[in-house]
């Protein structure tokens, strides 16, 4: 909360133009006069600013393991992003990795919260109500017809961040669906470290890292359950944040000691 209360202050004088711009952007009314690609890059752009603001550094590996949609290949999709999640920090830092647009598979509880739901609109959200089965069907449906499209996705497939700092909750196979619906490329994305820029007391510069490895594409896994899926996901994202923990220990400790 610290640190977002600072991104607050020093970017406050920017507000009176941003929250304009957000408001009229995703307009329905006005939003399709604004290519996707723009209104990806004016949401980047907000972030960029902030977390540099925010004393956050973003490091960043593997983009180029991230397929490209050819839409003169009746068999190449989109991707999605499936991330561990640590907190709010998460969607941030990929929106500040990656210069290619993607959509968020929310939770309807955001639909409501002042600006981010705005920032969400501007980068073709969709909304699940976890409570309701018929809609989360359709919804992956909708996610996975998409994706077909080309167009690009970000699911957590923990479905809740895990609070347990750099370790992982159980992957939920449902995650996977429209993945498998879309015949699309799995693409799992390490971040370690993420939780550190709003879940400790402290303004003190920090490293956010994110790793993207290597895709399971469709023949990969075609022959999988998804939990199979979710678990070869879970493993591999263990092991890179085992991998580089060992050889760069988390910030973590150092901002806990420094705040008794």
């Amino acid at each position: 909360m610290f640190r977002i209360i600072f991104m607050f202050i020093t970017c406050f004088f920017r507000l009176p133009v941003w929250i304009p711009r957000l408001y009229h952007r995703s307009n329905p009314k006005y939003k399709d006069s604004f290519p996707r690609e723009k209104r990806y890059g004016y949401i980047h752009s907000i972030i960029s600013t902030v977390i540099k603001r925010g004393r956050v550094i973003v490091h960043l590996e593997g983009a180029e393991k991230l397929p490209k949609y050819n839409p003169e290949d009746e068999n190449s999709t989109g991707y999605i992003l499936f991330p561990n999640h640590q907190g709010l920090f998460d969607t941030l830092s990929l929106i500040k990795n990656l210069d290619e647009p993607f959509s968020p598979l929310s939770k309807k509880e955001l639909e409501t919260t002042f600006m981010l739901k705005n920032v969400l609109a501007l980068m073709d959200v969709e909304y699940m109500d976890r409570d309701d089965v018929r809609q989360s069907l359709k919804v992956i449906q909708t996610v996975s017809k998409r994706v077909k499209a080309g167009d690009n996705f970000v699911i957590f497939p923990e479905g809740t961040r895990s609070r347990e700092e750099n370790n992982l909750l159980e992957f939920k196979a449902g995650a996977f669906k429209a993945a498998t619906m879309a015949h699309a490329p799995i693409i799992p994305v390490a971040l370690v470290d993420s939780f550190i820029p709003f879940d400790i007391r402290s303004i003190k510069k920090t490293t956010v890292y994110t790793y993207i490895l290597d895709p399971l594409y469709y023949d990969d896994y075609k022959d999988l359950k998804t939990a199979e899926i979710a678990e070869i996901v879970k493993t591999r994202i263990e092991k890179k944040i085992a991998e580089h923990l060992a050889v760069i220990p988390s910030q973590a400790d150092k901002f806990k000691k420094k705040s008794k």
